[in-house]
This record gives structure tokens, C-alpha cells and sequence, in this order.
């Protein structure tokens, strides 16, 4: 499994060659491939093997290698010509289709000593197992990422530039077609076209539309302004097809009459998206919204094959206000995650993520449109499916939480998030899965997902590995655990801990959830050692309980090292988000006070204050408090309406220095966010004055507005995010 341009057809001819095999058919889906693939095999074959196609034009059926479309080597009276061994390899290109039933009569038909399956694009979502075909074997598989790491792809330069507006509006996925071709839309494209420009001597581009009426209207368009392009759609013969990429690869030279027949665009809606090799191309447009990640790492792809005298392809991709847009990052990134987070750092740092030469660029226009379309962005029980049922068919068994995350696939978090437990998930979409857990058991498993996996904090999870271990735990014991992992010690955090495990944190709702959950035993023993209750040891008996527990606890871990292992005294990182409920826990309160915490508690010396930066249009007039940074390292901040500066809480936060209170700010941009917030660190006082706000009607309260430097200056891309993105 490799991204388009790196490579496959050369590497399968190599692997050919090394093998020795002297008799291989080369399988594709598209005619135009078929002579693509035996001229490139033709350059690594020894003389003596002879190569031929089979085709609607071509029988040339005694080849040592024949490369067919899968549409002729299907026909009955042409497979059964064959004999069933004749070949010692068959190879599929593009292989992910092989879900159709002409590809499985060919493959239930031959006796070949090995199958071999070249697909930049695995993923399916239509059920169908690709993997099993192949017994579940992956010899190879680079991702674009990686692909641009080892250089094997062509440097690519993208900008995402903000499409057409029109008295106000901006194109979306229901704009008419006369928006999609007017006058005023192409020569808005030209010009950003013009501006940033293309490699080598001329442009030789490829245009990628939303449909083919748009494509063929945008054609004459540019024309009409002195072009030379064309529009292609699956109507088009093999013979057209080629020819006009032909026209687009050639070049001037000082022949006028080479200039006439040169092509400086090609525009179509999803032909050339796969299985096409176009070196030439040096400037992908992409004028369509992005419903896939596959298909615009596919479209992407297309200029990406390097080439002699090509350096760089340049993509300029007009974004409208589409639902998908949050799908962009996502195929840039090559990230799987499916992580809001994750995804929105992708549009924040752009060129520092991709490897290599390539560059990423964003208008700000486009970063509020992605960001908000992230907000947007919903986790549904089919996207989940999907996403499951691809990781179980890579690995032809049912997957495991920890295979999720090992493998760099869906965040499994929002597994839990969805169904509670990743158990609960299973039973929800997988006949195959036959374990059963007792209520008991599952209350277990729902409350360590809830509050223990994410791995903010080490300490319960390492608790619960001892209990399952039936090892003794005291302070000292702890201490030594938390040492093989580079933790400090420090007995609030003991205590903190044990008291969740206790479930004496928790409240509200969660008493009702879990407040009979027995893990640690009440009765007495040597002082400052605990051990697990006799109910939780019996459940433990239970091998697939006890596995399912121990998965959870690696992945916390494994989520705690990579995430949070490098945290400030406070338990928290710098820039990575909480929730309420989480800082009450991390900064060791006796009890979940998330729920009437709202922007600010003062408690146990402990000041956490959350902000959310874009207030809503709806809110009362008297919380539309005035938060905001001054700089990125100064901080405006509001108390809650009704204080004055003689207030209990106004004077604790002033003489914070004499009472060692930590003041922790928080912040997120909008609700669209959800419920966590960005941590931006500890910050002190610096200048402070009362003053009033309004009500809604119209009273005056009085309100105190504080200044705040904070220990660490906002990181640049944070502070770009909240204060403009």
C-alpha cells in the first residue's frame, strides 16, 4: 500500500525480476494504465521477456507478461482459453476495487504461487474486505507522509484559498451552476492562477471540478481568455484521453505550431483520480468540495511523480463554505485520528508538520471556514464502522483498543465517547464478538473509560495495575512504581488518586453510576497500605474481564507517555485541553465540583479559571464578560458580575503571593469546541480595578477587571487560533 506517485509499478517490477518469475499478468481497470505499466516494466525486464496487452484493442495472449483490463480477462470465452496455472503471479493494480465480482472470477479461476494487491487507497466503505483476498499479508505500506520523508514524491506547495464571493455569498455544496461558471468566478481563478504561478517554462495543469457540466463551461471560459484546454469526462474515448495528455506533457520548444496543439489545462471531475501517470503536471486546481480524504490525496497525487526539470507542483485549492472542509487537514496531514484537536493543530502549523520541501498555506479567510467546519464535524456510528471495520480487516481478527492506537488509526477515545465503553462499541457493530461482560463488570469498565484511560494522570492507572497484580500498595510501594516511569512522588496526588479509585470524588450524576463500585477493600489494614476489595478480585477471575482491563490500562499509559508525561507541578501540559471535571481531579480536590465550578472556584489554594474567548450573541448581557488578550503574555480578565474589590475572592486572587494560591488559566475559543479548554499555565495579578456591567435591565453590577501575565508566553500558533483563527 503506497500514496500515488511513489512508485508501485516499478517496485512490482523489480519484485518480479528479484523473483525470477517468468510468467506474470498485470491486472488494471483502465485501459489508458495497461501501456503506462508495460512501458515501465519494459525498462526493468531482462530482453529475453517478452511483454503484450489484452485489451478491446489488443490480444497479444502469448506474452511471457500480459497486462489486461480486468474488463476482458473476465469474459468467459477468454479467461477459460487460459490454463489455470498459466501464470506463477498475478498483480492488481489499484486493487481496492477487487471487491467486484469480475475481479473474483479471475482470482477464483488462476493458480498463481503469489497474488499481489498495489492500492494508494485500502480503505473501502462498503463492507467488503480487501485484505482477506490477500490473507491478510501487507509486504509494504508508505503513507504520503512518509512518502515525502524518503523523498520518493515530488515537493508540492499548497495554498488554500478562499473561492468566489458574490454580494456576500460564498459557493457551498448547494450553489446553482451559473455560480459555479460565471464570468466572474474564472477570472477570479485565473488570477490566482497567475499569481501563484507553476514550475518550468509553461503551465501544464490539471483542473478538478464538481461536475462535468462545470468542467466543460470553465473550459471554454479560459479559452475565450487565450488558453488552450479541455474538459474530459468518462464519455471521452481511450483515444481522446491520451491524446490530451499527450498535449499537455509536450513541450513548445521554438515551433509555433507546437503551441497550437499544447494543452495548458485539463480540466475533469474525477477520471485522472486514480491509476493516471502524468509526471508533467505541475499545477493541480482543485475547484470541487472535499467529500473524501482518499479522493483528494488521489487528486493530489496526480502531480506528484517527479519528473526532470520539475522541482515543485503548486495546488491551489478553492475553498468554498463546505460541510466537508475539515477533511482537508485531515488528507494533508495523512492523520487518522479523526481527532478534533488534532485536526485544528494541523491548520494552525501548517508547513511545520508536513516533511520534507513541501509547504502548506492557508488564507485566513479558508482557516476560519476549516475551524469552523471542525466545530461541526460529528463522530457517527457509520464513520466509526467504517473506521473499525477497515483496522479488523488489516488484521483478519477482531481488533483490540490498543491495535486502534498502536497503529495510528481512529483516536479510540472517541469510541468510548460514543458508546460508553469500547466493549459497549463491539456488541454494537460486530456479530463476530461474542464476549459478555455482568452489569457489574460493565460499570467497571464504563467508569475506568470515563475517568481513569484518557491518562492524564498516571497515578490510578498504575493503582489498578497493581490491585490486578494482587500487589501491596502503600506510599512507598507507589513511590517505586512511579519511579520506573520518571514520575515524582508527592502524597496529595497519592491521596487524590485513591480517593477517585474510592469513588469519593465522584458526583452528581456519576453517584448514581458508579457509587457501588467496589474496587479497593474497606476493611482495615497496616497502616497506609490498601488492597483490592474481595468483589473486584472475583471479578478478575474472569479472563476476558481481566484482559479487557489490562488493555485499558496499557492504553492510558501508552496515552499518558506520548501526551502527558511532560507535565508543570499542576499535573497539566502546557497547550493540551481539560475539562472541568479533569482539573478538579488533576489539582487534587476532594470532590467533582465541575458541574458548579462555571468560569472560576476558588478551593483547597487552588484558582482555576476557564474562559471561553468567543462569547455567544445569546448570552445574558451581564455574563458578556471582557476577557481577552492584550498580548501573548497579558491577559484581561473579568470575576463574575456582583464582585467588588472588598470581595473575599477579589482579595485572595490580589494577595495571592502571601497565600500561595495557584491561578491557572484556561481557556477555549467557543463552545463549538466542546467542553475542554486550552491550558495556558499558571498567571499572577499585575494591575486590577473595579468597575460596573450591565444587566439585561440595564442595573449596574460591580465587577472586577484583572490583569494578568501568564508564566509562559502563548505559543504563536495558539494565540493566532484563539485571537484570529
Amino acid at each position: 500500500m503506497t500514496r500515488a506517485g511513489t512508485g508501485k509499478t516499478y517496485a512490482s517490477a523489480f519484485a518480479m525480476r528479484e523473483l525470477g518469475f517468468k510468467k506474470v499478468l498485470f491486472l488494471v481497470h483502465r485501459e489508458q494504465i495497461l501501456k503506462q505499466a508495460q512501458a515501465s516494466y519494459k525498462k526493468v525486464l531482462p530482453s529475453d521477456i517478452s511483454t503484450g496487452l489484452l485489451s478491446g484493442n489488443y490480444k497479444e495472449i502469448e506474452a511471457d507478461y500480459l497486462f489486461s483490463t480486468i474488463q476482458t480477462m473476465s469474459r468467459s470465452n477468454i479467461l477459460e482459453n487460459f490454463e489455470r496455472d498459466r501464470f506463477e503471479c498475478i498483480i492488481i493494480d489499484e486493487t481496492h476495487k477487487a471487491g467486484a465480482e469480475s475481479y473474483h472470477k479471475i482470482i477464483n479461476y488462476f493458480k498463481p504461487k503469489l497474488l499481489l494487491g498495489m492500492t494508494a487507497s485500502p480503505e473501502r466503505t462498503d463492507g467488503f474486505d480487501i485484505y482477506k483476498l490477500f490473507d491478510h499479508n501487507i509486504a509494504s505500506e508508505i503513507r504520503l507522509q512518509d512518502a515525502l520523508k524518503e523523498d520518493l514524491l515530488c515537493p508540492f506547495h499548497y495554498f488554500g484559498i478562499s473561492d468566489l464571493e458574490v454580494d456576500g455569498k460564498t459557493i457551498d455544496d448547494n450553489s446553482d451552476f451559473s455560480f459555479l461558471a460565471n464570468e466572474a468566478r474564472v477570472d477570479h481563478i485565473i488570477k490566482q492562477a497567475e499569481y501563484y504561478g507553476h514550475d518550468g517554462d509553461r503551465v501544464k495543469g490539471l483542473i478538478f471540478c464538481s461536475r462535468n457540466e462545470e468542467a466543460k463551461e470553465l473550459s471554454k471560459e479560459f479559452n475565450k481568455r487565450g488558453y488552450n484546454t479541455v474538459a474530459l469526462s468518462g464519455s471521452n474515448t481511450q483515444d481522446e484521453r491520451e491524446e490530451a495528455i499527450q498535449r499537455l506533457e509536450m513541450d513548445c520548444g521554438n515551433m509555433s505550431s507546437n503551441a497550437e496543439k499544447t494543452l495548458d489545462y485539463i480540466f475533469t471531475v474525477d477520471i485522472f483520480n486514480e491509476g493516471v501517470d502524468i509526471p508533467e503536471v505541475n499545477q493541480i486546481i482543485m475547484l470541487r468540495p472535499t467529500i473524501s480524504a482518499i479522493v483528494f490525496v488521489q487528486q493530489l497525487g496526480r502531480g506528484l511523480r517527479k519528473s526532470d526539470n520539475k522541482e515543485y507542483v503548486v495546488v491551489l485549492d478553492f475553498i468554498g463554505n463546505y460541510n466537508n472542509n475539515f477533511l482537508i487537514p485531515i488528507a494533508l496531514s495523512g492523520d487518522r485520528t479523526y481527532n478534533k484537536d488534532t485536526v485544528r493543530k494541523y491548520i494552525r502549523e501548517g508547513s511545520r508538520i508536513i516533511p520534507g520541501c513541501s509547504t502548506i498555506h492557508f488564507e485566513e479567510i479558508t482557516k476560519k471556514k476549516i475551524f469552523e467546519s471542525i466545530d461541526r464535524m460529528t463522530t457517527t456510528k457509520r464513520m466509526l464502522t467504517d473506521k473499525y471495520n477497515q483496522v479488523k480487516y488489516k488484521l483478519g481478527r477482531i481488533p483490540t483498543i490498543l491495535d486502534f492506537y498502536k497503529l495510528g488509526e481512529i483516536e479510540p477515545m472517541l469510541f468510548i465517547n460514543y458508546a460508553k465503553t469500547y466493549d459497549n462499541f463491539l456488541r454494537m457493530v460486530d456479530k463476530d464478538y461474542k464476549i459478555t461482560f455482568s452489569l457489574k463488570e460493565e460499570q467497571i469498565l464504563a467508569f475506568i473509560s470515563a475517568l481513569i484511560i484518557d491518562g492524564k494522570r498516571p497515578h490510578e492507572l498504575l493503582m489498578l495495575k497493581m490491585m490486578i497484580e494482587d500487589r501491596i500498595i502503600n506510599e512507598d510501594s507507589f513511590k517505586n512504581e512511579l519511579e520506573k516511569i520518571g514520575e515524582k512522588y508527592k502524597a496529595v496526588d497519592y491521596n487524590s488518586a485513591k480517593r477517585i479509585l474510592n469513588m469519593e470524588f465522584i458526583a452528581g450524576a456519576d453517584i448514581k453510576k458508579y457509587s457501588d463500585i467496589e474496587l479497593i477493600s474497606d476493611e482495615k489494614s497496616a497502616k497506609d497500605m490498601f488492597m483490592r476489595s474481595i468483589s473486584f478480585w472475583n471479578k478478575l477471575k474472569h479472563v476476558e474481564f481481566r484482559r479487557e482491563l489490562n488493555n485499558l490500562i496499557e492504553y492510558g499509559m501508552l496515552r499518558y507517555k506520548d501526551l502527558y508525561s511532560e507535565h508543570d507541578d499542576n499535573n497539566m501540559v502546557l497547550y493540551q485541553k481539560y475539562s472541568r471535571k479533569d482539573v478538579c481531579r488533576l489539582m487534587n480536590w476532594d470532590k467533582d465540583e465541575s458541574s458548579t465550578m462555571y468560569g472560576y472556584r476558588i478551593k483547597h489554594n487552588t484558582c482555576p479559571i476557564f474562559v471561553t474567548y468567543e462569547k455567544k450573541s445569546d448570552i445574558s448581557d451581564s455574563t458578556k464578560y471582557e476577557d481577552e488578550f492584550i498580548n501573548n503574555q497579558i491577559f484581561s480578565w473579568m470575576t463574575r458580575n456582583g464582585v467588588s474589590l472588598n470581595s473575599r475572592e477579589s482579595e485572595d486572587i490580589i494577595n495571592y503571593k502571601q497565600t500561595g494560591l495557584k491561578i491557572c488559566l484556561f481557556i477555549k475559543k467557543s463552545d463549538g469546541e466542546g467542553t475542554d479548554f486550552y491550558y495556558m499555565g499558571e498567571v499572577e495579578p499585575i494591575k486590577w480595578n473595579e468597575t460596573t456591567i450591565r444587566n439585561n435591565k440595564g442595573k449596574k453590577l460591580p465587577i472586577v477587571n484583572f490583569i494578568f501575565r501568564l508564566k509562559h508566553s502563548v505559543r504563536d500558533d495558539i494565540y493566532e487560533y484563539i485571537v484570529n483563527g
